[in-house]
């Protein structure tokens, strides 16, 4: 049976403010859900009452099982200034330490077409490896999430989850790894089971959506029976995060996948 968190910022919205969806989803019986970023640095985040949502994650029990870190740099991009996400990384892990979540959403940004793609790749290991160091002893995981290019991020330097696996390795450290986002990978061709077998122990977070549109589970073309079933089959046990946007009321658009969930 997987945990399943939905995402505060796209379902349960019927409830009112952030804190409301947690209660909402706490009484549509899930005890964990996941959000964007803490402050509303970067669109379309919205700014999070901090205390109030603090306050409804204790009163019900409920896990956060992810926030994005802030802001989401264009890291590739001349003047390579990384200043800013070093210096809101801090404030980041303190809200996720408030929180009680254990995981921080990274990415890539813009691939920059004046550097190879190797170098790029080699660029990313050399900000997360200071970005862990400057973190160490919080007991917060980044998790790198690949996006594809070819609906939601185009000019994405991160498409492919293998490269993704790739600058982990590279990392090296057991609270750094790989966001795997089912929808994402889907759109982009990738095999799944191929995939998760060459990423294996690092991935430590996954996401999912259907295709096309990113909607609920059971609107597009994916076999969430197969696709749980190859998840299982991976070794992954840890939760997953319903990131997509409803095309019916929020109880109503995690039935299928929920019932699934509960049995693979």
């Amino acid at each position: 049976m997987y945990v399943l968190a939905p995402n505060i910022e796209l379902l349960f919205t019927e409830a009112g403010d952030y804190h409301d969806r947690v209660r909402a989803a706490a009484a549509a019986g899930f005890d964990a859900v996941e959000m964007w970023g803490p402050t509303g640095v970067d669109a379309p985040a919205t700014p999070k009452d901090l205390p109030a949502l603090k306050a409804a994650l204790e009163e019900t029990g409920t896990q956060l099982t992810a926030q994005l870190a802030e802001p989401r740099t264009q890291f590739m991009i001349p003047p390579w200034d990384h200043s800013e996400f070093f210096r809101k990384l801090d404030e980041g892990v303190a809200i996720a330490q408030d929180l009680g979540c254990p995981r921080m959403v990274v990415g890539s940004g813009t691939g920059f077409g004046g550097w190879k793609r190797q170098v790029q790749l080699d660029k990313l290991i050399e900000i997360y490896q200071k970005a862990i160091a400057q973190i160490e002893g919080s007991g917060i995981t980044l998790v790198l999430e690949p996006v594809n290019v070819r609906v939601d991020h185009p000019g994405s330097l991160l498409d492919r989850t293998a490269e993704a696996a790739y600058v982990a390795r590279g990392v090296d450290s057991e609270f750094f790894g790989v966001l795997y986002d089912i929808y994402h990978s889907a759109v982009e061709g990738e095999d799944m089971a191929a995939e998760l077998a060459n990423a294996g122990s690092l991935v430590k977070y996954v996401q999912l959506a259907d295709t096309d549109g990113r909607g609920e589970p059971g609107t597009g073309g994916l076999d969430w029976t197969e696709r749980l079933g190859i998840l299982r089959a991976s070794g992954y046990d840890g939760p997953i995060g319903l990131e997509y946007y409803p095309q019916t009321e929020s109880s109503q658009s995690v039935e299928l996948i929920r019932r699934l969930a509960a049995n693979a």
